[in-house]
């Protein structure tokens, strides 16, 4: 049947409207269904890790993990969300171009990071275990940075049933090695293994799904209009960079490897909830909002339900872990190490209350080409982030640096209404009714941990009666489409098409 240029979102494209609306659903369903399982992996190796090893193990990880992030901001110029975001086909010479810049990128950033490793000894006092793990770190960068074009590929197909699996198996390989060593004893070796092993494992599946033959080229013609994108694209990754791991690397030196290993607990956990329900959404909202950019109607509502869905669990969820945590850390053995760490856990949840609005926003602002206002609203989060953090870290240490977090949480609402002006989408409809239900719930949830006992059977008490009521409150409020889109979203999840 011959498909007309009316239905698609450019006659280019290779998606019509129709195809990137149900594979970007599918999408959602897919990434947030079928991965909940490893998030949970996930959740439950986070906490055998955290009792198998002190906080100042896990600092030098944090802190090890912020150093080799930055660096990693300067393998790519943005080439390969430019690559994403393109309307039109990509060719062969885009993707060498891409594929052979990146390569002497990452090549150049190790033997840098070689060169740097005396200094960043005696910063950081690491230990000779702490040295193999930065380089360890920074063999796996390399091993991500071949992996680059296949998932572009399968990104610009949408095909994320294949895009997920890969991470799967890294993340479910990853978290096994690493409890494991810990358990027996290895310290901080255990991440460095478990990186090694999540490298390789994840780059063989990938080529494996998506085969592609790599390729050296240059070619000025593509670099050129590749540039157009990727250099202010990469211009706000560079400052979440700053903002995030350069933070966690500079803090290391103001807190010390103990405060930032409860730090670095409370941000963890705080930002699990993106972890499980926002980054799937993000990955699928990308290249959809890109091809419904010229259609502002599709891109309302698509904007509208992006943000809902989030907000919708990841809004419960944190609320949820705010009231659970100090009664896990009476109830789990070992754990009562972490009970510093709940103040932080609760002033950096301020961030993810905001992150799951917001992010959608800056995602949305991207896709469509806007990124000036992207680069303002970071260099706005920079300036703030570097401006509190570190004074109130050094003033009152790991409980005044998680106060300078929800100071700069707090300021999104400029993000918001930046977005707004936008897309007009329905704010009390997308964020304030999941919010009254998370109201409804966490009251709910304070009077009954009042009254129950701390045992490991309260903590499945309180999460079923703390379900019940926000899900009876969210269908009051919402009405039965609620129900509508769960059917559709197992559905897709089940499907072949």
């Amino acid at each position: 049947m011959q498909t007309t240029a009316e239905e698609h979102l450019d006659p280019t494209s290779e998606i019509t409207l129709e195809g990137v609306k149900a594979r970007a659903v599918r999408g959602v369903a897919v990434l947030t269904g079928r991965t909940f399982i490893l998030s949970v992996i996930s959740l439950t190796a986070t906490g055998f890790l955290t009792v198998f090893l002190e906080p100042a193990e896990f600092g030098v990880f944090f802190i090890i993990s912020a150093i080799v992030n930055f660096l990693a901001y300067f393998s790519d110029v943005g080439l390969a969300a430019a690559l994403i975001q393109k309307k039109e086909s990509v060719s062969d010479e885009e993707l060498r171009t891409t594929f052979t810049i990146q390569q002497v990128l990452v090549i150049s950033l190790f033997f840098l990071l070689i060169v740097a490793t005396p200094f960043l000894e005696s910063y950081y006092s690491l230990s000779p275990e702490g040295k193999i793990l930065l380089y360890a770190l920074g063999l796996s960068l390399f091993l991500s940075s071949l992996k680059t074009i296949p998932s572009v590929l399968l990104e610009r197909e949408l095909d994320f049933p294949k895009l997920v699996l890969p991470q799967v198996l890294e993340n479910v390989v990853y978290n096994i090695v690493a409890v494991y060593l810990a358990w027996r004893g290895f310290g901080i070796a255990s991440f460095t293994y478990a990186v090694l092993a999540r490298g390789f494992v994840g780059l063989t599946a990938i080529y494996i799904l998506k085969p592609w033959l790599p390729g050296i080229s240059f070619d000025k013609k593509s670099l050129k209009k590749l540039l157009s994108f990727g250099v202010p694209y990469q211009a706000n990754t560079l400052l979440a960079t700053i903002k995030d791991d350069g933070m966690t690397a500079f803090l290391g030196g103001i807190l010390g490897a103990t405060g930032i290993g409860l730090l670095g607990w409370s941000q963890k956990w705080a930002y699990m909830p993106l972890r499980l329900f926002m980054d799937h959404v993000l990955k699928v909202t990308f290249p959809a909002f890109s091809r419904m950019q010229d259609n502002r109607e599709h891109l309302t509502r698509a904007i509208n339900r992006s943000i809902f869905f989030v907000c919708f669990l990841v809004f419960p969820a944190t609320a949820g872990l705010l009231v659970l945590a100090p009664l896990l850390i009476k109830i789990i053995p070992r754990y009562d190490k972490w009970e510093l760490a709940l103040l932080p856990l609760m002033l950096v949840s301020v961030n993810t209350f905001f992150a799951a609005a917001t992010t959608q926003i800056t995602n949305l602002f991207n896709a469509i080409g806007k990124i000036k206002t992207t680069f303002k609203l970071m260099i706005m989060w920079t300036v703030l982030t570097w401006g509190l953090v570190p004074f109130l870290g050094k003033m009152y240490g790991v409980n005044g640096a998680a106060v300078g977090y929800a100071l700069v949480g707090l300021s999104s609402v400029i993000a918001l209404y930046a977005g707004h002006k936008v897309v007009s989408y329905n704010f009390f409809e997308s964020i304030i009714k999941p919010a009254i239900g998370t109201v409804v719930m966490l009251l709910v949830l304070l009077l009954i941990r009042s009254v129950l006992p701390a045992e490991l059977s309260s903590v499945w008490i309180m999460i079923g009666i703390g379900s019940i009521f926000y899900f009876v409150t969210m269908y009051f409020l919402v009405g039965s489409s609620i129900l509508v889109d769960a059917k559709k979203g197992v559905k897709s999840i089940f499907s072949r098409g």
